[in-house]
């Protein structure tokens, strides 16, 4: 079972700066890649960053050049920095992997004046 939980989010100017991290438990599962995701006021819920076990990462074309995935060695915390952020990055953040029902809490990130 892959429990995960996010943390770092908050209010931010345009053109601000946030990391968020995801801690990733898993008991008795190798977790392969953590999927940050992020649900915009009204919308659903969209991938935006994708980090691999070796250190891959593939990000959507909204964030791309903006946000950077990173991971400790252990796969056991994973971050989103996310720079130049703009008023649409506004939405709550969460992190998962790949067919887990188990989501966490999620972090909220506003980007206003």
């Amino acid at each position: 079972q892959v429990q995960v939980g996010e943390s770092g989010g908050g209010l931010v100017q345009p053109g601000g700066s946030l990391r968020l991290s995801c801690v990733v438990s898993a008991s008795g599962f190798r977790v392969n890649a953590i999927l940050w995701y992020r649900q915009a006021p009204g919308k659903q819920r969209e991938w935006i960053a994708t980090i691999t076990r070796g250190g891959s990462t593939n990000y959507a074309n909204s964030v791309k050049g903006r946000f950077t995935a990173s991971k400790d060695n252990a796969m056991s915390t994973v971050y989103l920095q996310m720079n130049s952020l703009k008023p649409d990055d506004t939405g709550v953040y969460f992190c998962n992997t790949l067919g887990n029902d188990n989501w966490g809490q999620g972090t909220q990130v506003t980007v206003s004046s």
